[in-house]
């Protein structure tokens, strides 16, 4: 997929190759401390200094926060194996993620390290949803953030997309005859007013897009993509690949 081309609700494989480095300070139970192979220092930074160490977050037993739940990155070998000083590679294997969130940024995001981020792209592994962080701590911590295009070489390859024939904003009739609003797979507006728990009964019909008239090849397209299956079938088939539940 290209780069800047995520949406909510995408399920992804994301990998980075395994890259030499060294362990920094001491392996505690929960963070292992490594010097970032990828970035470079911004001595220009205004807010702060950058040392060049990155922690990552180590599952020991299950006694972690929340960024150690959601870290991607891992050492080989293992940080249970490792010292300060010890050589070692940091990567990502394939991993299955979601995305929870995606914020473009312009100007950059002013970072402690260069190249500064255009893009933001939360993502939680498989097996954990928003609801496993009822505090919403995840959000502001480390190890699920990524920004495309940083310098990290990451690779992602698309699993699903959740109604790819919709953007956000558009507007549908569907099976039963109710207009919805479409702000993500997940986020149905009915326009009736009732509950939209159930989501809206396929096909779909587009109505408008971005405020106007949707064009023949839109229509066509939101028609196709539901004229089998349904709503439930969507969020199952989502809920298979990643484990995890598509609501707070």
């Amino acid at each position: 997929m290209g780069e800047g081309d995520f949406r909510v609700g995408d399920v992804l494989s994301v990998t980075c190759p395994f890259t030499v480095t060294r362990v920094e300070r001491g392996v505690t139970w929960d963070h292992v401390s490594v010097r970032w192979p990828w970035w470079e220092i911004d001595s220009n930074s205004a807010f702060a200094r950058w040392n060049g160490i990155v922690a990552l977050g180590v599952d020991s037993g299950g006694r972690g926060g929340p960024e150690v739940k959601a870290e991607l990155f891992r050492t080989d070998p293992g940080p249970e194996q490792l010292r300060a000083g010890d050589v070692c590679r940091v990567g990502v294997p394939p991993t299955v993620v979601h995305v929870t969130a995606v914020e473009h940024h312009d100007p950059p995001l002013e970072t402690v390290w260069l190249p500064h981020p255009t893009q933001t792209v939360t993502v939680l592994r498989r097996g954990l949803s928003c609801r496993d962080f009822p505090d919403g701590s995840y959000l502001d911590e480390l190890g699920y953030t990524i920004h495309p295009g940083d310098g990290i070489p990451f690779a992602f390859e698309l699993l699903m997309r959740p109604y790819a024939a919709l953007q956000a904003g558009d507007e549908v009739a569907d099976a039963d005859g109710r207009a919805w609003r479409f702000d993500g797979p997940w986020d149905w507006t009915a326009f009736d007013g009732q509950p939209a728990a159930a989501g809206p009964a396929w096909p779909l019909l587009l109505l408008t897009r971005a405020g106007a008239p949707c064009t023949i090849e839109g229509s066509a397209a939101v028609a196709a993509s539901t004229a089998s299956g349904s709503h439930q079938e969507t969020v199952g088939d989502w809920m298979a690949l990643t484990k995890a539940s598509p609501t707070p």
